[in-house]
């Protein structure tokens, strides 16, 4: 099958896209390593000894992150639905996280500790379907925040993605009826055509 246009344009803008080329002469999976990097230097979400579970974790450039900025100093449970190469340092939990068995899982590996910082880099399989992808990936949110109320410390943090559009303000009021603080996030390493932002929360009522 010929390429169209669209791939064609798509391949090369990748290819020439200086975060994929840092992330290839840093050693990082992807280029969206650079993204949890940018809002750490910015929010120092991450320091020696805490725990940090990494939801969505996938081709594993935020658990690179991860196991390099904690350095060996506190645990990192990644879980993804794909499978990932392994990361020093982080355990690895593969299933759906919407699969209570799953659920169960990661919780057995944290046990009674409690987590400073949850990640949820999570989204859905798109369908191309707007209004499917966007409940989908707000019902993934909701999930990701529901277990951030439950396990998160007093001081914990909540880092997650979402998409701009229909769902979005609802979803910043349910974080400001769980956290004292919520900001908004657009790193540079996002693409200014996607509509993707992160929410950060902090002081869990």
């Amino acid at each position: 099958m010929k390429p169209s246009k669209t791939s064609k344009a798509w391949l090369n803008e990748h290819v020439h896209d200086h975060y994929v080329q840092r992330a290839r002469s840093e050693g990082f999976r992807a280029r969206a390593a650079f993204k949890l990097l940018e809002i750490d230097d910015r929010d120092r979400l991450l320091r020696p000894g805490m725990t940090v579970v990494d939801l969505g974790a996938a081709p594993g450039s935020w658990s690179q992150v991860l196991s390099r900025r904690l350095a060996g100093s506190g645990r990192a449970i990644a879980l993804d639905l794909l499978p990932m190469a392994p990361v020093a340092g982080v355990a690895f939990v593969q299933g759906d996280f919407a699969d209570d068995a799953v659920l169960r899982e990661l919780e057995a590996r944290l046990g009674e500790r409690p987590v400073d910082l949850v990640l949820s880099d999570m989204a859905p399989n798109f369908s191309g379907v707007a209004s499917i992808d966007q409940a989908r990936a707000y019902a993934l949110a909701e999930l990701a925040l529901e277990f951030a109320e439950q396990r998160l410390a007093p001081s914990g943090r909540f880092l997650v993605k979402v998409f701009q559009g229909p769902g979005f303000d609802d979803y910043r009021r349910h974080l400001g009826e769980v956290f004292l603080k919520v900001a908004v996030r657009k790193p540079k390493a996002s693409r200014d055509r996607s509509s993707e932002v992160y929410f950060l929360a902090q002081g869990r009522k």
